[in-house]
């Protein structure tokens, strides 16, 4: 076997990315990219998309300090929010948020501003915004009700019941760079991440399936740890592999799932969340299924180092 470096593209947001992130970029063989959603309306990033006009720069900016140099330190700092009186408008926001909307509004580039700010923290790879058109995530529910935004896409899916059609508003196109890039990848990760929130509306982009659609390597989902509410009480990884193959218009080739549980205190404590383990459900014979137990703390969020070596293991069993 001949070892390579391999050019892998993760594809995802909120905070389950960065973990993978951070973990796939110690892998000497691997050259880490991150294709990022850009459609929060929460939050400090809401606020500066509303306030400012610029991009939501939360998801960019955790995937960027995932990648850098000196994370611990960067996500201290870049992280903390603004403590100043309540009649200051920069209350509550990141100083990395803040530090990326300047950088935005200077430059003129969300791109430029990205690349900035992977320079100044020696990221060990690139972060590419899957759009820099500004459209809002929408949702249509099993009883015909619809929500507009993020924000309440994810309350109204917590509450139940199921959803049915999500889509973009306006639809939007991939950005060019990413475009470029997304073929010359090995391989591509979806996930871990807020399944219709942060993973589904990169795939809702025109132009995102037909770049998958032209990766030589596997598409790999690693599935969620939990349901996200009412709404998904009988979602399994499964329904994600089906729902991600159909708007792919490609297979998934391999899903990572967890089988591992947290101690009962722990299982309740989400539980009165109405956020229950994901079950694996009945797999399509096209997708391949890898399990191992990736929950070991009290929070809801993969082991870094078994996801990050579980990933490396299907990418080398796929194309080396």
């Amino acid at each position: 076997m001949q070892l390579r470096t391999l050019n892998i593209g993760c594809f995802g947001g909120g905070t389950g990315l960065p973990s993978l992130l951070g973990g796939l970029k110690r892998n000497p063989w691997l050259r880490v990219n991150a294709v990022v959603t850009m459609f929060d309306t929460g939050g400090s990033s809401g606020q500066l998309r509303d306030e400012l006009g610029v991009l939501p720069p939360g998801d960019v900016l955790r995937c960027a300090l995932a990648l850098a140099r000196n994370e611990r330190e960067a996500r201290r700092v870049l992280l903390s929010r603004m403590s100043m009186p309540e009649h200051v408008r920069l209350r509550g926001h990141t100083g990395g948020n803040l530090l990326l909307s300047m950088m935005e509004r200077y430059s003129g580039d969300f791109l430029a501003a990205v690349d900035g700010l992977r320079a100044l923290l020696g990221c060990a790879g690139r972060v590419w915004p899957v759009s820099i058109q500004q459209s809002t995530l929408c949702a249509e529910y099993a009883d015909g009700t619809i929500t507009r935004g993020e924000v309440e896409v994810d309350a109204a899916h917590n509450r139940g019941p199921a959803i049915t059609r999500l889509w973009l508003e306006p639809e939007v196109q991939l950005h060019p760079a990413a475009a470029e890039a997304i073929p010359h990848f090995d391989a591509i990760v979806i996930g871990p991440g807020s399944f219709f929130t942060s993973l589904m509306p990169i795939l809702l982009v025109g132009g995102t399936a037909q770049a998958v659609q032209n990766i030589p390597g596997p598409v790999i989902v690693v599935a969620n740890l939990l349901t996200e509410g009412r709404g998904m009480a009988t979602f399994t990884a499964a329904d994600a592999v089906h729902r991600i193959t159909e708007a792919l218009g490609r297979p998934v080739d391999v899903v990572i799932a967890n089988t591992g549980r947290p101690s009962d205190t722990t299982l309740d404590r989400y539980r009165a969340e109405d956020k229950l383990p994901l079950e694996l459900g009945k797999m399509p014979g096209y997708c391949d299924v890898v399990t191992g137990d990736f929950w070991r703390g009290d929070i809801a969020r993969h082991d870094r180092r078994r996801l990050a070596t579980a990933v490396w293991a299907v990418i080398a069993r796929q194309i080396l």
